[in-house]
Order: C-alpha cells, then structure tokens, then sequence
C-alpha cells in the first residue's frame, strides 16, 4: 500500500483528498491543528468506506516540533501499515483572510510567513528521508499569487502563496536525481473553512463572486482534490516544476 502525507485535513481541500486517495486504495496520514474532532471525523468516514486513514496533530507555526512530529509520523506507520516510508505528500494546510496592506500586524504578517512558507518549507526538507524514491509532492498555492491577480487585502498571504509557488520549480529540479516530482495547485475561489469559514456565515457573498468565474460557479473541495491527485498519480508522470491553475476559469 502506498502513503500520504496532507497536511491540514480536518476540512476543506485537505479532507477532499484524504477522502479520495483514500478510495484510490492509498493509506492516508491527515494532519490537524485547531480541530481534533473533524480530524478523527475525515478518518471514520474513510475508514466507513473501507480505506484506512490516521489523524496526527501538527501545528506548522512550530518548526521546532516538526522531528517529534516526524518521529511520531514513522512509529505510526510502522504499526500501521509496517513501513516508514512516504509515497506522496500534499502540503496543503493553511490559514488566510484578508488584511490590509496599511493595517496588517508584525504578529500577522509572522503568522502567514510560519504556516503558510517556513513550516511546509522545513516539514518538507525534514521528510526528505522519509520520502520514497519515487515520490511525489504536491503544493498548496493560491490564484492570489499569480501575476495577474491583485487582490485588495492579500498582499502577505499572497507573496507566501507566491514563494511556495517559487519553491516548486526549485524542489522539482533539486529532487529529480531521486525521481522525486514536485508540482503545486493554485486554487481560485474554493468553498473551505478559510476567513473564518467566509461562505458558510455569508452565503449571499457567493453569487456575485460566481459571476467571475467562466464555469459560473465558485470551487467546491473535491474539485481541487481531483486535480492533487492527478499531480500524484502515475498520469502526471511526465510533469514536474509546475504550477496549475484550478479555477472554473475565474477572471478570464
């Protein structure tokens, strides 16, 4: 059986592709900060559906906990699934919202640096062994950092978007001796759990914002999540270094 590692998959985009590795016959590590319960919720639904799934807390604001996590993420899968080794992993969990470029806070602008850059970048450096050769990892980025988007409010959260955008081609080129693909997903407007679970407290924000979008609806989880595992699955074998876009065509 092949393993992934999402981090961040207690809701949104993480818990649609726990679910459906889950399905494709992949065993599932998801990872949780805030929200043990809807952890452990994403591991009984996979598990009701007969994949196999464990939930460990990682709190990537933390680089200086990420060898315990490390050392706890291979002692569970060795009892698990008898190995310590990684197939796939999706750097996905994340925070967000919008904050002005003439109000942000030193303690916000750190906030979004730590989960959003130098987390995923450390977690990643530290798997490294872990990670089978082979392998494929996936990056969570954002449509917010692409050039063409200029978004009031998103300046720091994009320009960490941005670099793990950067950082993609960097990985892919560093990591191809060990066969090792490395591609990011730059999801448009997706209903998650971000800005204080924006769409759930507002739902009349969603038709003028489907607007903008050629499909003429805003994501859902499950469409990003199809399109991470095509960038881990043997069909994307001959792609690596990019970065793809998912969404419905938002301002085309």
């Amino acid at each position: 059986m092949k393993i992934a590692l999402i981090t961040g998959g207690s809701a949104g985009i993480g818990q649609a592709t726990a679910r459906l590795l889950a399905r494709r016959g992949i065993g599932v590590v998801t990872t949780f900060r805030s929200h043990p319960g809807d952890a452990e919720q994403t591991v009984a639904d996979i598990e009701a559906e007969g994949g196999a799934a464990i939930a460990l807390p990682l709190d990537l604001a933390r680089v200086e906990g990420i060898d315990d996590f490390i050392d706890g993420l291979r002692s569970e899968m060795e009892s698990r699934w008898g190995t310590g080794t990684l197939d796939y992993l999706v750097n996905n969990a994340g925070i967000g919202g919008p904050a002005m470029f003439a109000d942000i806070t030193e303690e916000t602008f750190d906030t979004f640096h730590n989960v959003l850059f130098k987390g995923p970048y450390f977690l990643t450096q530290k798997l490294l062994p872990v990670l089978a050769d082979g392998a494929a990892i996936v990056n969570t980025g954002s449509t917010s950092a692409l050039p063409s988007r200029t978004t009031p409010g998103y300046s720091a959260y994009a320009a960490y978007k941005s670099a793990m955008h950067t950082v993609t081609a960097f990985w892919a080129k560093e990591l191809a001796h060990r066969g090792i693909r490395v591609n990011a997903v730059a999801p448009g407007t997706t209903r998650t759990r971000i800005a204080d679970d924006a769409f759930s407290r507002m739902p009349e924000l969603v038709p003028a914002i489907a607007e903008a979008i050629a499909l003429g609806r805003i994501g859902e989880p499950d469409d990003v999540a199809q399109a991470i595992a095509f960038l881990l699955s043997d069909a994307a074998a001959w792609v690596t270094g990019q970065v793809l876009e998912v969404s419905g065509g938002e301002r085309l």
